[in-house]
């Protein structure tokens, strides 16, 4: 375990952590000083060296394939078995648009879903007919049934921060698609011990990079069981025979687009801060401090939501008028946030926050 001075120098890598107590990575991570250095030397190449040419594309190709890698690295899986998207939604349209769902088919899901997963499920459906069968998230397991043709929901919920229970799901012999927006970056991943088919996962959250970055894990025994549902450059194995080539043989048959420079040099800078911190280091710092920070909620009388050994923390405020409670504590230099249908607050508490900060949330908290 690192030393607390590690500790501080690993937190004067967020700037605005010198401004505020920074508490929603659960939305967007902090952006480390690093990765904006990245993108000012990337859009200097790309001004002064213009965006075409052989050297360009192989040089945001390049970019690219380091950052498939870097994801890989963090869901411990081979980068042939990554894709690159621009969000965890993303991610689960491309699996539920591309596997043939029909009528009669279900799909389970839990009652602690982000609109992001929710909405797709909704269109399956409307329009293709699909059972979506909405259970407890602590009990998921005990709604799959032999029609049950997926399980997509998340790996750790974006409301309570609990932790699917992955071993119980994988033992089902269902595929299980989890919605990784709380996992990548927040807990320790890794994709063959979870056991699921396919994990989609954000890259501006927990990995602090830009909008629009993402990755998905697409197991190797299900790749050819999804269609690539947004086909293109990328996605083909010879894309100077697009017309009537087949998918490419890796899992970038199902990348979204073509990978923007910017968003590669950005991602890989925010991704270098933590592989020179330690994942490990990362991971179990931020679960520490998330649990502290739940103890000593509760130990002041507030109602804190069951959890997980997870980053985020929710609790119901002694007021019932969520905004004000949330601009209350922006006030007091606390930026957390709502989660109005479950009437509770949400803290994201990372490896960079402090336990002199989450004393204090805890005291801004029951004022």
């Amino acid at each position: 375990m690192r030393s607390v001075t590690d500790a501080a120098a690993f937190r004067a890598q967020f700037p605005v952590l010198d401004r505020v107590s920074y508490l929603n990575a659960g939305t967007e991570g902090p952006l480390p000083r690093r990765a904006a250095d990245a993108v000012a030397e990337r859009m200097q190449v790309e001004v002064t060296g213009g965006r075409a040419g052989k050297a360009y594309m192989e040089g945001v190709r390049g970019l690219a394939g380091d950052l498939r890698a870097g994801y890989a690295g963090v869901l411990g899986c081979d980068p042939a078995d990554v894709a690159l998207t621009g969000s965890t939604t993303d991610g689960v349209n491309t699996v539920l648009g591309g596997l043939s769902l029909r009528p009669g088919d279900e799909i389970v899901t839990s009652d602690e879903e982000h609109p992001g997963l929710l909405a797709p499920l909704g269109r399956l459906k409307r329009l293709a007919g699909v059972t979506v069968t909405v259970a407890p998230f602590a009990r998921i397991v005990d709604a799959v049934t032999a029609s049950t043709r997926l399980v997509a929901c998340s790996h750790v919920s974006w409301v309570s921060g609990q932790v699917v229970d992955t071993a119980a799901l994988a033992a089902t012999g269902v595929p299980v698609l989890l919605d990784a927006a709380q996992g990548v970056g927040a807990v320790a991943v890794d994709v063959h011990a979870l056991g699921c088919a396919f994990y989609a996962g954000s890259g501006q959250k927990w990995l602090c990079g830009p909008e629009g970055s993402g990755c998905l894990y697409v197991s190797r025994e299900r790749r050819d069981e999804l269609t690539a549902p947004w086909p293109g450059y990328a996605s083909v194995a010879d894309a100077s025979q697009a017309l009537d080539s087949g998918p490419a043989e890796t899992a970038s048959r199902f990348d979204h687009g073509f990978p923007p420079g910017l968003r590669s040099a950005w991602a890989l800078a925010s991704l270098s801060v933590f592989e020179e911190a330690g994942w490990d280091w990362v991971h179990g710092r931020a679960a520490e401090l998330a649990a502290g920070l739940a103890d000593g909620l509760a130990q002041r009388g507030l109602e804190v939501g069951p959890r997980g050994r997870s980053t985020l923390v929710a609790w119901k405020p002694p007021t019932e008028d969520l905004d004000a409670e949330v601009a209350r504590l922006a006030e007091a230099g606390f930026v957390a946030r709502s989660i109005v249908a479950h009437g509770l607050i949400r803290a994201s508490v990372g490896a960079w926050s402090s336990e002199e900060e989450l004393a204090a949330l805890v005291d801004a908290a029951v004022a």
